[in-house]
């Protein structure tokens, strides 16, 4: 297999990475460790730290610390000091396949191998206002606002009349949403914001898909019990029409008033990989080759939840899960380096470690090597690991997730 990039004498450019999520900085780190520094990396992000996404559900905590963000941001300069990485601050801009270059906000810079993995934005499917009148946690800034939000209200909520609580709409049953409306209804908003405030009514709208679709039945089955006993009301089969401030359209005809909603309901690569003229599968995500590389393309590779892409045995699609992002990562990495020295690749096989979805303070449901846990085991499980992974990244080993 021909190496890339091989001009007369020595070709300078580096391999560049496109986003510092979970696949990014794990394919930079790798990368690096591989190679043992022999490949120049430059490693792309808008922002100077890696954010531990997973954890962003958790706004109870956000709120309790003044939006503190320290528990769940790495920075990178520690991360990535005595490495080959270089951290190149910037936001992508385009990204061109046939000059191989990328253009940020702030210059350019041309490549020998290319990882992709620019992460995902909220999908809103068209429904009007949507986009204007909810919030989202899938970004640091969304979570913290989201935080900020619903302590406001906490507080506003001492001078309701009569018996009214608020009212937080989640839109979304996937684990996102799921884990989102359980740490609203467990946490002590009054120990957060005031101690006569009233707790939130939480209502968690699941659309046309099942709760969890896609999960273990026994997951779903205790994370149904545990909404319920925490209060979620769970509306299903009934998708949102429109957003407007404080009221929420279900295609029923209802509607639901609320003091917040937030939309957890779907992702989709950003617009630069959506707009790439090469093989895309549902929503836009780039569709690869099995050894993660895109057609037509070599050295340029897709990680991640830009990528769709089937496991060679099973046939079926992988999750856009960080679980998976990490281990995608670790596969496009070693191909990277295969490619630059004109070996083999290797294709990408999935193996699922387990699942755990947080339930609330203190509790959750999973399923690890197919061995159901759930409750507070589950939920110390859940934190140990990611843990695990933040330490593992400050000292540039190799994380895992579950």
């Amino acid at each position: 297999m021909p190496a890339i990039g091989t001009p007369e004498g020595p070709d300078p450019r580096p391999a560049v990475v496109l986003g510092a999520g979970y696949a990014g900085l794990t394919v930079a780190q790798e990368l690096h460790r591989r190679t043992h520094g022999r490949i120049p990396v430059v490693l792309v992000d808008r922002n100077p730290v890696h954010v531990l996404r997973t954890q962003l559900y958790e706004v109870g905590k956000l709120a309790a610390t003044g939006a503190v963000t320290d528990p769940w941001v790495v920075p990178l300069a520690g991360v990535l000091e005595g490495t080959s990485v270089t951290y190149r601050q910037g936001s992508v801009q385009a990204i061109d396949l046939a000059r191989q270059t990328v253009t940020l906000d702030t210059g350019s810079v041309e490549y020998r191998a290319l990882a992709i993995a620019l992460g995902n934005v909220a999908a809103y499917y068209g429904v009007p206002g949507a986009a204007e009148y909810t919030h989202q946690v899938y970004r640091l800034s969304g979570a913290k606002k989201l935080a900020a939000a619903i302590r406001d209200i906490e507080l506003a909520s001492v001078r309701l009349p009569g018996e009214r609580r608020p009212r937080i709409v989640v839109v979304g049953g996937g684990s996102t949403g799921t884990e989102l409306a359980a740490e609203i209804a467990t946490t002590d908003w009054r120990d957060i914001a005031d101690p006569r405030a009233r707790p939130p009514d939480v209502v968690l709208l699941t659309g046309a898909l099942p709760l969890l679709a896609g999960f273990p039945s026994t997951v779903v089955d205790r994370a149904r019990g545990a909404l319920r006993r925490a209060g979620v009301a769970l509306i299903h089969g009934v998708n949102v029409t429109r957003v407007e401030l404080g009221r929420v359209a279900l295609e029923d005809g209802s509607v639901l008033a609320c003091d917040a909603a937030v939309w957890c309901a779907g992702l989709e690569p950003p617009p630069v990989v959506k707009a790439l003229p090469v093989p895309h599968g549902r929503a836009g995500r780039i569709a690869t080759e099995p050894t993660l590389e895109i057609p037509g393309h070599p050295g340029v590779f897709a990680v991640g939840d830009v990528v769709e892409v089937k496991d060679p045995d099973s046939g079926a699609l992988v999750p856009a899960t960080a679980q998976a992002a990490l281990a995608e990562a670790r596969v496009a990495a070693r191909n990277i380096a295969a490619r630059w020295a004109g070996k083999s690749l290797a294709p990408f096989h999935y193996r699922e470690r387990g699942v755990v979805v947080a339930l609330g303070i203190g509790q959750a449901a999973g399923s690890v090597r197919a061995v159901p846990i759930w409750g507070s085991p589950a939920a110390l499980l859940k934190r140990i690991v990611q843990r695990d992974y933040a330490r593992a990244v400050e000292h540039g080993e190799s994380p895992t997730l579950i």
